[in-house]
C-alpha cells in the first residue's frame, strides 16, 4: 500500500486473466447450491483455485520479485507463529487457572483435615475401648441376644467407618497431588514452547527488517520513474481480480441474514480495531494521482481485529501488497476487507459474527508501521467505511 509494496509488472498481470477464466469454467455450476454441504464443496474449489493462481503470481524472475516472494513467505510464517503463540497463551492461562483451582481445593481439604482427624480420632478411641474387650468378649458377656447383636453391629460400623474415612481422605490427597504434578509439568512445557516461539518470531522479524531495507533501497533507486504508482496500481489490480472472481464464484451461495441487515446499519457498525486513523477514504495518495479506497487505522501489533457484521469468510490468505488479508461476505452485495494483519484466525468458509475476533493487527505486505487497512464494498465498489462505523 506504500512505497514498500511490491511492483507487479502490468504485462505479467494480464497473463493471469485466461487462468482466472479457466478457473471460473471449472467452478461453474448448472444449478444454485443452497445447502451447507454444497456450499462448502464449492468454497473448497475456490480455495484450490486461489492457491493455484497465487502460485502463478509468484512465478516472477526479477530480483525485486524474489525479495517480495521471500518477504511473503517470512510474513506468512510469522503470522502462523503468532497464531500458535496466542493459542499457547490461552492454553497456558487455562492450565494456570486449573492449577489455582486445584490448589484451592487442596486448601479447602486441608481446612477439613482437622475436623476429619477429630472424627477419625473418635472412631479410633471408640474402637480401642471396644477392642479392650474384643468382639468375642462382647458376645460372651451379654445376656440379652438383642444387646449382643446391637453391640456387634456398632463395633463393625466403627471399624468400617474408620477405614472408609481414612481411605477416602488418602485417595483424595493422592489424586490432587497427581493432578497438581501433571498440571505443573504441562505448564512448564507450555512456557518453554511459548519462549521458543517468541525467539523464532524475533529471528523472523530481524530477517524481515533486512529485506525491507533492501526494498527501501530499490524503491529509492526507482523514485521519479513512476515505480510507486505502478506498484500501487499492481496492488489494486490484484485486489480487484480477487474480488471480481470471488464475487462471481459466490453468486449461488446465500449468506443468511442476521437480525439486522447490513444495509440498515449505516453509522452503527463496530470499529474493526482500536486505534488512530492515519488515512481516510478518498484522501490523496502518490501526490494526488490516486485516492485511498478505505481507511488505514494505526494500532498496536497484535491488537484484535473484529468482524464488523455477521458474514462468511470468502478469502483468508496472503495477497501481495495487502499482506495477510481476510474478506467477509455479509450478503446483500456487501463485503468488508481487513489487510496487513499479523495473523489470521479464520479460514475460508467459516461464519463470523459482529465483534468476533478474526485476525490481529500487523504490518504484513511490506508496511513500515503496524496498522489495519479496512475497506467496505457494495456491489464490488468501494464505499466510505467511516460513514458506516459508530461515531468514535
Amino acid at each position: 500500500m506504500n512505497c514498500f509494496m511490491n511492483c507487479f509488472m502490468r504485462k505479467r498481470a494480464f497473463t493471469f486473466i485466461p487462468l482466472l477464466c479457466a478457473a471460473l469454467i471449472g467452478l461453474a455450476s448448472p444449478a444454485a447450491m443452497s445447502d451447507e454441504q454444497s456450499d462448502r464443496a464449492r468454497l473448497e474449489k475456490i480455495k484450490q483455485a486461489i492457491t493455484r493462481l497465487q502460485a502463478e503470481l509468484k512465478q516472477t524472475k526479477s530480483s525485486r520479485d524474489d525479495l517480495l516472494n521471500s518477504l511473503e513467505e517470512s510474513e506468512k510464517a510469522a503470522g502462523q507463529l503468532s497464531e500458535k503463540a496466542e493459542q499457547l497463551k490461552t492454553q497456558l492461562q487455562q492450565r494456570q487457572q486449573k492449577l489455582e483451582q486445584m490448589r484451592g481445593q487442596r486448601s479447602d481439604l486441608s481446612a477439613k483435615k482437622q475436623q476429619q482427624e477429630q472424627q477419625v480420632g473418635q472412631h479410633i478411641s471408640a474402637a480401642y475401648r471396644l477392642g479392650q474387650q474384643g468382639g468375642m468378649r462382647l458376645l460372651l458377656n451379654q445376656q440379652d441376644p438383642t444387646t449382643v447383636s446391637r453391640n456387634l453391629k456398632y463395633y463393625d460400623y466403627l471399624i468400617r467407618a474408620r477405614a472408609d474415612k481414612i481411605g477416602e481422605y488418602r485417595t483424595t490427597i493422592d489424586t490432587i497431588n497427581r493432578l497438581e504434578k501433571d498440571i505443573a509439568y504441562q505448564t512448564e512445557q507450555l512456557i518453554r514452547e511459548r519462549d521458543a516461539l517468541t525467539e523464532k518470531q524475533k529471528q523472523l522479524s530481524a530477517v524481515q527488517a533486512k529485506r525491507k531495507q533492501t526494498l527501501a533501497k530499490l524503491n529509492t533507486d526507482l523514485q521519479g520513474k513512476g515505480a510507486e504508482l505502478d506498484a500501487l496500481n499492481g496492488d489494486r489490480q490484484r485486489l480487484e481480480q480477487v474480488l471480481s472472481q470471488v464475487t462471481a464464484w459466490l453468486e449461488d451461495i446465500d449468506v443468511p441474514q442476521s437480525d439486522n441487515a447490513f444495509a440498515d446499519l449505516r453509522g452503527k457498525l463496530p470499529w474493526p480495531t482500536k486505534g488512530r486513523v492515519l488515512r481516510n477514504y478518498g484522501s490523496s495518495r502518490v501526490s494526488g494521482k490516486m485516492a485511498w479506497q478505505g481507511m488505514l487505522i494505526a494500532s498496536t501489533t497484535g491488537s484484535p481485529v473484529v468482524a464488523v457484521h455477521h458474514g462468511r469468510v470468502v478469502f483468508s490468505d496472503y495477497l501481495r501488497g495487502h499482506g495477510l488479508l481476510i474478506i467477509v461476505d455479509h450478503g446483500g452485495n456487501y463485503m468488508s476487507l481487513y489487510a496487513h494483519n499479523q495473523a489470521l484466525y479464520k479460514e475460508l468458509g467459516e461464519w463470523v459474527d459482529a465483534g468476533e475476533v478474526i485476525a490481529s493487527v500487523g504490518n504484513t505486505g511490506g508496511q513500515q508501521q503496524s496498522a489495519l487497512y479496512f475497506e467496505l464494498r457494495y456491489r464490488g465498489e468501494p464505499t466510505n467505511p467511516k460513514r458506516w462505523l459508530r461515531p468514535a
